[in-house]
């Protein structure tokens, strides 16, 4: 149960300074955009101030190390994505730490939806069109991605386990080199986030196949999701969460869990969040950690099954 601010407040347990907010990715992506909205909304109910540092570099584990080696005093958080927390336990030999033993969860902050997109002059007018190219040339289709264990690789790699197709993988420094290519002609197809693309879908330049949400996003309303194509299993989120090194006390997870909920809550928030074209939702420590798992044990089995690596 997340602790009301009249039973715990910041001034019992922060000394005063700044809470730093680690994204351990570039600044300008969606992680960090949605870690500053939160840093500013969320300064208020702490009556503390905090600061996003970006720590970028290994796929977030740079910055993800430095928090779980960070003193558990609540001054040195984490707003990791699902790869991080995920996907790069079963990538790297060494981490530097591990997400589900050295951090601690506090809330979830955003949710985005994955769309795959084709270039208008693709033959393939649907899903199912798509994979029925896909079969009859096996390898013949490659597909751009963010990084290797990137969600835009992963997910792709999920539908390919679900639809038994065979699409080759091209990693990429970044989303917007991928587009770039797939518009370039260079690429056949791209698993993005919805708003990276929803501009040319809307202009013609692309072609939106299928959503990876459970439902369908309200700026595609006319995309159909995985499993109203037929592909039940092939679902999946881009999300990020706020995580605290291990072994900081109950107290100060509650207060600063409570103190996410009530930000993310106010309409002016969750609207800032909405026109970066992501999510804000919120959660209990306790409904993240179950979450986390749930997705940990997920893209285990996509990693082992795909053969994915880290080179």
């Amino acid at each position: 149960m997340v602790v009301p601010f009249g039973t715990a407040r910041a001034t019992d347990w922060l000394p005063g300074r700044p809470i730093r907010l680690i994204v351990p990715y570039v600044a300008g992506g969606a992680t960090d955009i949605a870690g500053r909205i939160l840093a500013e909304a969320i300064a208020e109910p702490l009556k503390q101030p905090m600061v996003v540092e970006n720590r970028g570099g290994a796929a977030g584990n740079i910055g993800g190390a430095y928090v779980a080696n960070a003193d558990p005093n609540g001054l040195t958080l984490l707003l990791g994505a699902v790869g991080l927390l995920t996907t790069n336990p079963f990538l790297y030999k060494n981490m530097g730490f591990s997400p589900a033993k050295d951090l601690t969860p506090i809330s979830m902050v955003y949710t985005s939806d994955l769309v795959l997109v084709v270039r208008a002059s693709h033959p393939a007018k649907t899903v199912q069109e798509f994979v029925a190219l896909a079969k009859a040339k096996p390898g013949s289709m490659n597909f751009g991605s963010s990084g290797n264990g990137a969600s835009t690789h992963t997910a792709m790699e999920l539908f390919k386990l679900v639809a038994g197709i065979d699409v080759q993988h091209v990693p990429y420094r970044g989303s917007a080199a991928a587009f770039a290519d797939l518009l370039g002609g260079h690429l056949q197809v791209i698993m993005v986030q919805v708003p990276t693309v929803v501009a040319s879908i809307q202009s013609g330049d692309l072609r939106a196949l299928v959503v990876t949400g459970e439902r369908r996003n309200p700026a595609l309303p006319d995309v159909p999701t995985m499993a109203e194509a037929g592909y039940k299993g092939a679902d999946a989120m881009a999300w990020g969460g706020l995580l605290a090194p291990a072994r900081t006390p109950r107290d100060i997870v509650q207060t600063i869990s409570a103190a996410t909920v009530l930000s993310l809550g106010k309409p002016d928030v969750k609207t800032r969040i909405a026109n970066t074209g992501l999510d804000a939702v919120s959660s209990t420590p306790e409904a993240m950690a179950a979450y986390m798992d749930e997705e940990t044990r997920k893209w285990e089995r996509v990693v082992r099954e795909a053969h994915i690596t880290a080179d």
